[in-house]
Formats: structure tokens, C-alpha cells, sequence
């Protein structure tokens, strides 16, 4: 895994080239390629590389570059690669690419995907088969090419000036060159409070996302040309539940295989509940299949949590003992990394966060957890498998079984957040003054983003209209609430040098399940009824019924506590910056004896966590923020 990132001038008005520059981008993905860090650079274009090397750590070396065509007198490659993430089929493409007569000198699969590329153009993307962002320089047709996997698990940014395209894995990277400004606008601000952002939006006024499923072209005129490769298809389901569980079975042992390849340490983040104890209990049989094993799990907990735990809204037992039950049942190598709340406190680990993600959000000691596991998984892995994306395509979440937010004309977690009392302002918005709120008009914003995400369904016709808007349901769900979870995953796990891998994302998997039936995925009256019932014979009983639990969250009372000082001490400074954006009368409430029936709830208190993470941001950002 790495970090990529570089600029494209028009050809009629070359880039300098610019040696500190490159350096000054390429710091700022440092913790994205711990291994090398390489520059390539002439009259036209600057292609920079992080690495974490995973695959072929001598030869996978970037940027790479194709050799000159035969004859050509410049001296200038075919084409110049600078790539991040694995695609899992380079071994079948190799091999169908040796046969067209190429040669290759690395096992890598980055020389893949750049020979792919000089077989068959922009294109190529369409053969690729896993989790990726590239960028190519072709000297020869003078352009750039940008392109982002299929669902947005490797992420790729982009701004496009009057002169030049720079382009870059993380925001913070290109706003390390100068034609990038960091200004937010209100358009922005939307961008940043909502949960449910469209593909391609950003909050920094300058900077778009390569849709997922997307390639960009920029021309030698400067010209961008955007192109969408992949996206679901609606088929009808032609075969039965137990065809379809087979299928489903075989899809998931195929897609967990393949991502098992690796040169370095590899484990699987195990929580206990039925996707991740799926992903571990398949990838313990691959590799006892290859002579290989145990597998490696890991765990998060907090300290004293399963002593003291207290359901709550979602949650209705610790991970701990059940990810127990699974490393035993699997015979895995099982390490539990205990957090203690001085580990979700720590000003250090809060900011690192808040870096990480470039804005702020309200996950707060979720996130800040993620944070601290993935930094304790990376000291003894550098890969990891999650079973990030299951709930999504098989129907795990709650709102996707209550019909009153499901059916709603609403994005359904939306719909979620307006029926608890902790987020009926919007998750992370509870504490923003009435003015502020008002200018930002979230549900305008809601409704103009859901209107375009119908719009682009793809449906089949006559169809009930229950399993219609189950199709409906999850399609909202893989194009507008999954890309923040990956994006997530994937800053939080490379902030610490961790690569962390989605087997369920694998796109064959997805489209099947995406025109399964929904009377079929909940055939027994459950959530996620076809993946417990093909991994009905890989796990312990009490994890195949367990229901659904979401990331844990600290019950320690003491974490809120240390929280609301650190409000209190923003609220009693009359120079924070978020204090124009607050209802001061509420927020000060929220801190004093009348609030603390609330902090015991963990939604009320990401009104707070994203208060001061939002404060912080725009005491460090450096731009100009419309408030």
C-alpha cells in the first residue's frame, strides 16, 4: 500500500520542475509508504510514490517506468506509473500479458498494471480485479491518466487549475502545492456535516474525488475527460436459496484467497461478530489448504469493558469473548489490544486522528480507537483483512428492517439520526446554533443528493415494490454511506503504515448480492440471513446467532468526563474558533450537572466530539472557512 501524488501542465506551458516541491508532497504521505519514497519528473508532469512494500520488495519500485520504444531518440518511456493498492488477478493478467509479448523483469503487481496499460490503454482498468489508484504519464499521447477502483477502497483526489492537474491520494497533499488553495465554502461545510456525501464531493473548494468506479483523462490542452468503467448492473436472480448460499459461499472463499497473498505479515481484525469471524474462519482454511498458519487475529477492547458492559441502543454484548470463542474455534494465533481511556484521551492520538482524516468527524473515541489499533496491529502485521461492507450487501443494519426508515423518501440512516433524540439535529450537528444551521440547510441538501442518487439506480422492471426499494436501499447504501467507511478504514490504517484489505468488497460478490431478493437475503426472519447461512458450518453457534454490533464505543465514565473539561475549556476561551457556530446556551448545558443523564449516550456525545474536533480544525487549517 502506498501514497501517490504529482502534477500535469498543458504541454503549451510546461511545469517547472520542482525538486523541493516533490519532496514537500511526498512528506505529507510519509506514514503511507514508511519503505521508499520515489520522484520522477521532467518539463511536464511529476509522478511522486510512497511505499509500503507488500508484494516483490525489490522490484515493485516506483515510480515506474516503461522502457523507450525501439528507435525513439528522446529517450522518453512508453509510459510512467505511480500506483497504489493490490490487484488480486496480477498473477492471470501476467500471464495472459506474457502471452501478447510482453516481458517483465519484477514480480510485482504494479509492472502488471503498467504492461496492462500499454496493451490496452485506458481501458485496462476494466480487467483490473481488487483495490487500487493509479496514475500514468504518457509521454507519447501526452496526457495523464487517473483511475480509482470500483468502489473507492484506495482513495485519489484532484484539482484542476488554469495551468496544470495535481492530483494525490489524500487532500493534505495537494494542498501542499501552491496552485491548491485550502478555502472551505458553505457548499463545503454541507460536505463536511453530512453523512451521506455524493461521489466526487469534497469540502475544500479546489478539490474533487475521482468518483469510484471512475477514470480521469487530462489532455495536452488541459482538457479532463471523465469516464465511468463499472457500476451495478440489475439482473434478474435465477437461482434458488441453496444455489444461492453455495454461490455466495464460493464468491466469499475466492475473494478471501486471492487477498491473502502477501510477502509481509499478514492477520485478519476480528471482532466477534459474523462478517469479520467469516473472513477469519476462511482465510484459517486457505492457508492450512497451502501448508501455511495459524492465522493471525486481533482484537480491540477497553480496559475492564467486558467486566462492566452496558447494552445500549445497538450493542448488546462485548466483542471480547466472542472473538475468543472464534480464535479458539479456528485454532488462530488471537492477540487483544487492551485501549485504556489515557489511550483515547491523549491529545497526541486525538490530533494524529484529526491529520488522518483531513476534517473533522464525530466518531470520536471510535475513530481514535480504530486509531490505536491499527497502530498495535501494525507492530506485528503489515496487512489486515476486515469484513468491512457485508452489512451493506446482505442487509445488516437496522434501519434496513424497521419499514418506517426504510421506506421513507430519506437516505435511511438519515432517517435513523432524525428518530433518536441524541442525533435528530443530524449526527455530530446537535450543538450547532439555529443561524448556523439554517445557512447550512441540511435537508435541502439531503433531499437534492438523495433526488440524484434514484436517479442513477439501476432497477429491474416489474418489480415488487418492497423488493424495489430493497434494491433501492442497498444501492444507496454501497454508493453514499460505504465510501466514508473505506475512506475511513483506509486513512485511520495508513496513518500507521497498515494496509487493510475488504475481501466482501470484491465486485463479483457485490453484484450477485446486489439482485439477490431481499425475501431471500432475510429468509429466516434475520438480518444478513444468506452470510450466516453459507458460514453455518465455519463458526461457533453463539457468533452464527449473534446479532449485529456495530464498532465498540469507551462506557468508562471518566472518558466523558475528560471530554466535557476539554469542551469546557474551548467554551470558557473566547477566542475558539467554533464558538460562532455553537448554540453557547446548549453547549454550556451539555457540560454542567443538567447534561449528564445525555453523556451517558454515546450519540449525544458525538455532538460534543465533533465541537472540538471541529474547533481544532479550524484552529490548524489555515485556509479561509466561509462561516
Amino acid at each position: 500500500m502506498c501514497g501517490i501524488a504529482g502534477w500535469a501542465g498543458r504541454w503549451g506551458s510546461p511545469v517547472r520542475e520542482d525538486p523541493g516541491l516533490a519532496e514537500g508532497m511526498a512528506r505529507t504521505m510519509a506514514c503511507r509508504g514508511p519503505d521508499d519514497r520515489g520522484i520522477r519528473a521532467d518539463r511536464h508532469a511529476t509522478l511522486i510514490h510512497t511505499r509500503l512494500a507488500v508484494i516483490d520488495a525489490e522490484g515493485g519500485r516506483q515510480p515506474m517506468e516503461a522502457a523507450p520504444e525501439a528507435g525513439r531518440q528522446d529517450g522518453e518511456p512508453r509510459a510512467v506509473l505511480a500506483y497504489n493498492g493490490e490487484v488480486y488477478n496480477f498473477r492471470e493478467l501476467r500471464t495472459e500479458l506474457a502471452g501478447l509479448g510482453h516481458r517483465f523483469r519484477t514480480r510485482s503487481d504494479t509492472e502488471v498494471v503498467l504492461r496492462a496499460y500499454l496493451e490496452w490503454g485506458e481501458r485496462c482498468v476494466e480487467r483490473l480485479e481488487g483495490m487500487f489508484a493509479f496514475a500514468v504519464w504518457d509521454p507519447g499521447r501526452r496526457t495523464v491518466l487517473l483511475a480509482r477502483d470500483r468502489f473507492g477502497i484506495k482513495p485519489l483526489s484532484y484539482a484542476r487549475t488554469a495551468e496544470c492537474l495535481v492530483f494525490g491520494s489524500e487532500p493534505k497533499t495537494l494542498l501542499a502545492h501552491p496552485a491548491v488553495r485550502p478555502d472551505v465554502d458553505l457548499d463545503g461545510l454541507r460536505v463536511l456535516f453530512s453523512m451521506a456525501r455524493a461521489p466526487g464531493e469534497s469540502v475544500h473548494r479546489d478539490i474533487r474525488d475521482l468518483p469510484p468506479g471512475h477514470t480521469l483523462t487530462y489532455g495536452p490542452d488541459g482538457e479532463v475527460s471523465l469516464r465511468r468503467y463499472w457500476q451495478l448492473e440489475a439482473r434478474p436472480h435465477e437461482d434458488g436459496l441453496d444455489g444461492t448460499v453455495r454461490t455466495v459461499r464460493e464468491l466469499l472463499e475466492s475473494s478471501v484467497a486471492r487477498e491473502l497473498v502477501s510477502d509481509v505479515p499478514l492477520s485478519v481484525l476480528l471482532s466477534g461478530g459474523l462478517d469479520s469471524s467469516t473472513v477469519a474462519a476462511l482465510a484459517a482454511r486457505a492457508l492450512a489448504r497451502e501448508g501455511a498458519g495459524p492465522v493471525r487475529t486481533t482484537t480491540v477492547t477497553y480496559s475492564g469493558y467486558s467486566d462492566n458492559f452496558q447494552p445500549d441502543l445497538v450493542r448488546s454484548a462485548p466483542d471480547a469473548p466472542y472473538a475468543r470463542a472464534v480464535a479458539g474455534h479456528i485454532g488462530a494465533d488471537h492477540l487483544e489490544i487492551e485501549l485504556t481511556t489515557a489511550d483515547l484521551t491523549a491529545p497526541a492520538a486525538r490530533r494524529a486522528v484529526l491529520r488522518a482524516q483531513d476534517v473533522p468527524a464525530p466518531f470520536g473515541d471510535m475513530d481514535t480507537s480504530t486509531y490505536q489499533a491499527f497502530a498495535g496491529v501494525s507492530r506485528h502485521s503489515r496487512v489486515a483483512l476486515t469484513g468491512e461492507s457485508a452489512d451493506e450487501i446482505f442487509g445488516g443494519y437496522s434501519w434496513v428492517h424497521i419499514p418506517d426508515l426504510a421506506d421513507e423518501e430519506q437516505f435511511p440512516w438519515v432517517a435513523f439520526e432524525q428518530w433518536h433524540p441524541g442525533t435528530r439535529a443530524g449526527l455530530g450537528r446537535g450543538l450547532l446554533s439555529a443561524d448556523f444551521a439554517s445557512r447550512l440547510d441540511m435537508p435541502a441538501y439531503y433531499a437534492e443528493r438523495y433526488s440524484q442518487a434514484m436517479a442513477g439506480i439501476p432497477r429491474l422492471a416489474g418489480e415488487d415494490p418492497q423488493e424495489r426499494r430493497a434494491r433501492e436501499v442497498c444501492h444507496l447504501h454501497l454508493t453514499h454511506w460505504l465510501p466514508r467507511l473505506l475512506e475511513r478504514n483506509d486513512r485511520l490504517s495508513m496513518a500507521s503504515g497498515l494496509e487493510v484489505r475488504v475481501p466482501f468488497c470484491d465486485h463479483r460478490l457485490v453484484q450477485y448480492a446486489y439482485n439477490i431478493p431481499w425475501e431471500m437475503k432475510t429468509f429466516d426472519g434475520r438480518e444478513k440471513s444468506l452470510l450466516r447461512a453459507a458460514a453455518a458450518d465455519l463458526l461457533p453457534e453463539q457468533v452464527l446467532e449473534r446479532p449485529k454490533a456495530p464498532f465498540p464505543v469507551s462506557q468508562d465514565a471518566t472518558y466523558t468526563k475528560a471530554l466535557h473539561q476539554e469542551f469546557a475549556e474551548v467554551l470558557a476561551d473566547p477566542s475558539s474558533p467554533v464558538l460562532p457556530l455553537l448554540d453557547l446556551g446548549k453547549a454550556r448545558r451539555v457540560t454542567g450537572p443538567a447534561g449528564e443523564a445525555e453523556a451517558r449516550d454515546w450519540l449525544h456525545r458525538m455532538n460534543v466530539e465533533m465541537a472540538l474536533q471541529v474547533n481544532r480544525w479550524l484552529l490548524e487549517h489555515g485556509g479561509r472557512v466561509e462561516l
